[in-house]
């Protein structure tokens, strides 16, 4: 599904939909009142958003999961595995899954930390604890009350803000951020901007942005980029900040499965236009095999305004009585 774009603002479609957003926040907080989180004796950590795709939050939890990892922290990821067939739970493997079976995010993850991919999340974190976790990454999970978590962490993209302010289906809110921003621990805003709202007094910030690795390789060179995700555009925007020569563009359904038509569409376009062809790692995952090499695929990464602030967050999940 692509985003639709009048999420961005308060319009004739949008106020249509607005009754099914009155039902679908009822049902969140009926779910929410009744349901009894389960408790596991390690550290949980919630990276999640407030709104339904695009803010950045898996960069974000691959960041920290690299953080963990350096300090030798026996961490794990756990994902709902969006888009796989899976049901899990199950340990990735990425030389074994693909992105059909566990979805694009989890082998994203697993080359970071093992990973355990489960719809239910409560059963994803005894496996994870079975294999000798010391601590438990969700990405994603903060709309979901089936497990007490240690810290939760909302990720909020400048770029986006909330949108129309507006909740599913009339606009693209989980949830009301009232609501979030009273469960939440700490936020983190990427790219900050005018469109993010002021946060509660005493939250704990953190600023960063997200950037392109190795961005300089790119400056001038002629590009044909293609992705699937929430918020295409992004993706377009920041190969022309760094520089490069954007000559042609095609978006995806977020997620999209890739299939070899597509590969051969976008390959005669980009030869047409004397391009190389370019997308996202999350989208080089669902790209076939027989194409890999056809794509060059440039990585992302979070940059921190201040990290030490993060290693006072996380010296605190680890050590909270220090």
């Amino acid at each position: 599904m692509k985003t639709p774009s009048f999420w961005s603002s308060n319009n004739t479609l949008s106020n249509i939909l607005l009754p099914f957003s009155f039902l679908y926040e009822l049902a969140s907080q009926l779910r929410n009142t009744y349901t009894i989180p389960a408790k596991f004796p390690i550290p949980i950590i919630c990276i999640g958003n407030i709104t339904a795709g695009g803010s950045g939050k898996t960069p974000v939890a691959l960041h920290i999961g690299q953080f963990l990892k350096d300090k030798n922290i026996n961490a794990f990821f756990l994902s709902r595995g969006y888009g796989g067939a899976l049901k899990g739970p199950i340990v990735v493997d990425t030389k074994k899954h693909s992105a059909h079976e566990v979805g694009d995010e989890p082998l994203l993850l697993a080359r970071v930390l093992p990973t355990v991919v489960a719809k239910n999340r409560v059963e994803g974190a005894r496996l994870a604890l079975q294999k000798g976790a010391r601590l438990i990454i969700m990405d994603d999970g903060f709309q979901n009350p089936s497990i007490a978590k240690t810290l939760s962490i909302l990720v909020i993209d400048g770029r986006i803000g909330f949108g129309n302010g507006r909740v599913l289906p009339a606009g693209p809110l989980r949830e009301k951020p009232s609501m979030a921003l009273k469960r939440a621990h700490a936020a983190i805003v990427l790219n900050r901007s005018t469109a993010v709202p002021p946060l509660p007094p005493g939250m704990l910030v953190l600023n960063a942005r997200t950037q392109m690795k190795d961005a300089e390789i790119l400056r001038g060179k002629k590009l044909f980029a293609f992705c699937g995700l929430a918020y295409p555009q992004k993706f377009f925007d920041m190969l022309t900040a760094v520089g490069a020569q954007l000559v042609g563009t095609q978006a995806f359904a977020d997620h999209y499965a890739y299939q070899d038509a597509d590969l051969n569409k976008l390959l005669a376009q980009s030869i047409t236009r004397d391009a190389a062809l370019i997308t996202t790692p999350k989208d080089a995952v669902r790209i076939p095999i027989a194409f890999k090499d056809c794509v060059a695929v440039i990585d992302m990464a979070i940059e921190f305004d201040d990290e030490r602030m993060l290693d006072g967050m996380m010296e605190y999940v680890l050590n909270p009585t220090v």
